[in-house]
C-alpha cells in the first residue's frame, strides 16, 4: 500500500536519507528505530511530504510521485498524498484556542468543508474511541500530556487516512501517561489501522509493531519481523542498540 523506492533526502551537502526502499502493507504497524539523528523523523516526514525527497519515488495507494533534484512537485500532487496520511507529533501541536472537540473538527471543517454537525459527530466518535469524550469541551491547557496526545491521535484519524504516522508519540510523556497512549495505539493496531512510527520506546514497538526498521546515519541497517528482530537481530549494530535501549528502559 505504501512503497518507497530509493529515497534520498539532502539538506544542502548533508545526506540525511540514503537509498531507502520500503514496502508497507495495509493493516501493518511498522516501527522505525535507531539512534537520534539516524533519519527516522525525516523518513516519516518524507512519507507525507512535509519534507520533499531529493531522489526516488513514493507511492501511497494509486498515487505515485517521482523525485529528482530541481524537480518541483505541484501543490495538488502534494495534497493528494497528504490527504491519505494522518500525523501525530511528539509535542501534540493542539490549537490552544480550540477545545478538544474543536481541535478534532478543525481539519474536517476547514480543509474538507464538512458541515459542522457532521464534523462534530465524527469528532465525538473518535474522542470516544481514544477515551476522551468526557473532555470534549475542555481546553488543551487543562489536560495532561497523555490526554492531549490522545486528542491529537483522534484529530489525525478524523479524515480516515490510509496510514497514521507517529513521530515519537510517547517521548514527551512520563511512563504512566505514555501507557495511556500505548493502549490507544495498541487498540488501533488491533483494529487494523496501518501505522508507521518513529520511536525510541522499544516497549511500544515490541507491543504493537509487526515490522521493525533499524536506521542509522540515514541507512537501513536491518529490517524484518518485529519478533525475530528483537529476539535475534542479525547485525551486530542492531544487537548493540537494542541491548542498550532495553537496559536504559529497565533502570
Amino acid at each position: 500500500m505504501i512503497k518507497l523506492s530509493n529515497i534520498e533526502k539532502r539538506f544542502g551537502d548533508a545526506v540525511i536519507l540514503k537509498n531507502i526502499s520500503l514496502d508497507i502493507t495495509e493493516g501493518s504497524v511498522t516501527a522505525l528505530i535507531g539512534p537520534s539523528g539516524g533519519g527516522k523523523s525525516t523518513l516519516l516526514r518524507c512519507i507525507n511530504l512535509l519534507e520533499i525527497p531529493t531522489l526516488g519515488s513514493l507511492q501511497i495507494g494509486e498515487s505515485k510521485l517521482e523525485f529528482s533534484p530541481g524537480r518541483k512537485i505541484g501543490w495538488p500532487a502534494i495534497q493528494t498524498i497528504r490527504r491519505q496520511t494522518g500525523m501525530v507529533f511528539q509535542n501534540f501541536q493542539l490549537f490552544p484556542h480550540r477545545t478538544a472537540i474543536e481541535n478534532v473538527m478543525e481539519g474536517l471543517t476547514t480543509v474538507l468543508r464538512w458541515p459542522k454537525a457532521q464534523a462534530r459527530e465524527r469528532a465525538m466518535e473518535l474522542l470516544n474511541k481514544v477515551g476522551m469524550s468526557h473532555k470534549a469541551d475542555v481546553w488543551p491547557a487543562t489536560l495532561s500530556g497523555g490526554q492531549q496526545q490522545r486528542i491529537a491521535i483522534a484529530r489525525a484519524l478524523a479524515p480516515s487516512p490510509r496510514v497514521l504516522l507517529c513521530d515519537e508519540p510517547t517521548s514527551a510523556l512520563d511512563p504512566e501517561l505514555s501507557g495511556e497512549v500505548v493502549d490507544v495505539l495498541g487498540k488501533l493496531a488491533a483494529e487494523g489501522t496501518t501505522m508507521v512510527m518513529a520511536t525510541h520506546d522499544l516497549r511500544l514497538a515490541s507491543r504493537i509493531a509487526n515490522n521493525l526498521v533499524f536506521l542509522e546515519a540515514g541507512l537501513i541497517v536491518e529490517s524484518g519481523k518485529a519478533g525475530s528482530l528483537f529476539e535475534n537481530p542479525q547485525q551486530e549494530r542492531t544487537k548493540q542498540f537494542i541491548s542498550s535501549i532495553n537496559a536504559a528502559q529497565t533502570l
